[in-house]
């Protein structure tokens, strides 16, 4: 994968930064069209090569932090082993150190960098279930989606429509949480606050 692809996808600055790493890792980038349950994933492949899938993004910090967070899955198992936890404290502590360089004003904006310092302290599994962070995120997509809304500011009882066609409405707040009756099934489940769906109106 070229410096020219990657200017693409990554913020100017972070893209020396993000080259090396790739190409000291040995890893394969895959660059492909979004998936809406993930931002991207890490996988072995049976040939010893590693494999890193990005989807692809218009947002370049969403990218880089994506990036960043499977190459550090990478070198947590290839310095600790394959038995440690996906996102446990080898995890952690790896993406920390890889993601640091990064934090810095000539690459994240000013608006975002007290928020990703913040997460970075204690990284989640996902920057989306960090409410604040991915809501501050969402504001840098290259296509606002005007049309959707956050399941936290949708009043109670209202009805909405998530990606797969599906309905629900939205019931009482859950610690974090909302509990939220899917119509077709009549079965209770929990959405994140910042979770974007689309508000169904009479």
């Amino acid at each position: 994968m070229g410096d020219s692809t990657l200017q693409k996808y990554l913020p100017e600055r972070a893209v020396p930064s993000c080259l090396h790493l790739i190409r000291e890792h040995g890893v394969h980038l895959k660059i492909v069209n979004h998936r809406v349950t993930r931002h991207g994933d890490y996988r072995r492949l049976s040939n010893g090569q590693h494999q890193i899938t990005v989807n692809a993004t218009l947002n370049k910090y969403r990218f880089l932090i994506t990036l960043v967070h499977e190459i550090a899955h990478l070198v947590a198992f290839e310095r600790f082993g394959r038995h440690i936890k996906p996102h446990g404290n080898e995890w952690k502590r790896t993406f920390q150190e890889l993601m640091v360089p990064f934090i810095r004003p000539d690459i994240f904006p000013n608006q975002l960098l007290p928020l990703i310092a913040k997460h970075f302290k204690n990284p989640k599994a996902s920057s989306s279930t960090d409410a604040n962070l991915s809501i501050a995120l969402q504001a840098y997509d290259e296509i606002q989606h005007t049309e959707k809304s956050y399941v936290f500011e949708l009043p109670l009882g209202s009805v909405f429509r998530i990606y797969n066609g599906k309905l629900f409405k939205k019931g009482n707040k859950r610690i974090k949480r909302y509990e939220c009756l899917e119509m077709g099934t009549g079965r209770m489940y929990l959405f994140q606050p910042n979770a974007e769906v689309e508000l169904i109106t009479d």
